[in-house]
């Protein structure tokens, strides 16, 4: 009776699971979609602990109310800028808790007389540790990259010493395959899988960190779903396949919008170090024009489009309130105004999206890059608020750019381009940005909020004239 209400319970999260992820594609039915997967894992892990016995009631209740209060505290205190760390960080636990779960169970059986590891059973745990253990201090890692904490690419010999990790790596996984009895290998096996973690991550730039964090995602549900064959848990299994699958095609999705392949990727690239701020590349220095808000305030008022553009600068001000106020007092003009939407744009897949619709910015009004860019040449202003690499047109026209090839808004193309920007600092990608210097281009400095603010209280003053 009750190994048949567990898998009934399995099979419920599952299907929850899968409809959840469904729901996340639109923003419109994410949330619902989000509280679907989130009971669904609420019913696998009381299955799964009612089934194997592991929690009185008193435990389990006190487990999942100790869970539940951490997370809520973590949801609510995390700004938005911080949530591509929170994500990293929760890969990182995630990978931890699948390779101990694996390792704890290999334990169990080989500290059982009836009951042996085989090679098919070891090798699953062996992948749990290694994928477990890679994600873990990779997923670190990556929060430290993220926050700015750790500004180190890596050191000299740093590859050979990673391939090197990497064949005693195989060679320990081999082991322990051909003598699932030898726990010292699984002990080796995650301690050699801890310094590849570090080893991969390490040399890879800042600008490749969300495609990293979309990476180690998957990881992380590989692990979980080779820790699902080590138990038999089939809701453990699916769920780690879909989080390894979709983190697959994430990563696959944001390299294609950055124009670099995994490899490349992987092997390290643009974003280590900043360039030296200038020109357009060519080491000249060239001036810029600056605006002030109540030019802006003109300029838009008597435009017939107006594009907004937002960046990570956007989300470190917190600005997208006044933004949705400025849309709003704009439309009330006639003006049509838009959003225009880079798939990197931010620290992770989406970021953008969620920001604005923290301030209820409509849905419809959200344009993505390949939608937008036909029209661009249509614009009469746009605003680049907080935006660097996504809007840099040496993406497109510089062949020496090291980031030659990835897509990009062409903002550019309209008729009146506003960036709004704190310093003439460069972006995430650690190089110069010659739309700054272009003739159709004005500068407005100062923190993203302030001046945003600014902004409409000009506006307002112009429609109460």
């Amino acid at each position: 009776m009750l190994d048949g209400l567990v898998t009934l319970a399995y099979l419920v999260a599952a299907s929850l699971f899968i409809l959840g992820l469904k729901r996340l594609a639109s923003p419109r039915t994410a949330r619902a979609g989000n509280r679907m997967a989130a009971v669904g894992m609420l019913v696998g892990v009381i299955a799964s602990l009612v089934s194997a016995e592991i929690l009185n009631p008193v435990e389990l209740v006190a487990g999942l109310a100790a869970g539940s209060v951490i997370g809520v505290v973590l949801a609510r205190r995390t700004p938005l800028t911080d949530m591509p760390e929170l994500v990293a960080a929760f890969n990182g636990f995630g990978g931890a808790a699948s390779a101990l779960v694996a390792a704890a169970e290999a334990l169990r059986v080989a500290g059982t007389a009836d009951l042996t590891i085989g090679p098919i059973e070891a090798t699953v745990v062996g992948m749990s540790v290694l994928i477990g253990g890679v994600t873990l201090t990779g997923s670190f890692l990556a929060v430290g990259k993220l926050r700015g904490s750790v500004r180190s690419n890596g050191f000299p010999g740093l590859r050979i010493a990673s391939i090197l990790i990497g064949i005693g790596t195989i060679g320990v996984l081999g082991l322990l395959i051909s003598q699932p009895s030898l726990l010292v290998a699984l002990g080796a096996l995650a301690g050699l899988a801890l310094v590849l973690g570090v080893l991969l991550v390490l040399p890879i730039g800042g600008a490749d960190m969300p495609v990293v964090v979309a990476l180690l995602n998957a990881y992380s549900g590989l692990a979980a779903a080779a820790t699902g064959f080590v138990l038999g848990n089939y809701a453990l299994v699916i769920s780690g396949a879909l989080v390894g699958a979709s983190g697959l095609i994430l990563t696959r999705i944001m390299c294609e919008a950055m124009n670099r392949s995994l490899t490349n990727v992987l092997l390290g690239g643009f974003g280590a170090e900043a360039a030296p701020a200038g020109g357009g590349g060519s080491g000249e220095e060239t001036p810029v024009r600056s605006t002030t808000a109540d030019d802006v305030a003109v300029m838009t008022s008597y435009a017939g489009r107006v594009v907004v553009v937002p960046g990570y600068g956007l989300a470190v001000a917190q600005a997208q309130h006044e933004v949705r106020e400025l849309a709003d007092l704009l439309a009330a003009e006639g003006v049509e105004v838009s959003y225009a939407i880079h798939p990197v744009a931010g620290r992770m897949p989406g970021h953008m999206n969620v920001l604005l619709a923290e301030a209820n910015v409509p849905y419809d009004r959200l344009i993505e890059m390949d939608e937008i860019n036909p029209e661009m040449s249509q614009v009469d202003v746009v605003l680049v608020i907080g935006a660097n690499d996504v809007v840099n047109p040496g993406a497109r026209d510089d062949e020496t750019s090291p980031i030659y090839g990835m897509p990009i808004i062409n903002v550019d193309e309209a008729e009146q381009v506003i960036v709004l920007k704190r310093s003439m600092r460069t972006g995430y990608a650690g190089i110069q940005n010659p739309l700054f210097f272009k003739a159709n281009t004005q500068m407005l400095f100062g923190d993203a909020k302030e001046t945003v603010k600014a902004i409409v209280g000009e506006l307002k003053a112009l429609q109460d004239a």
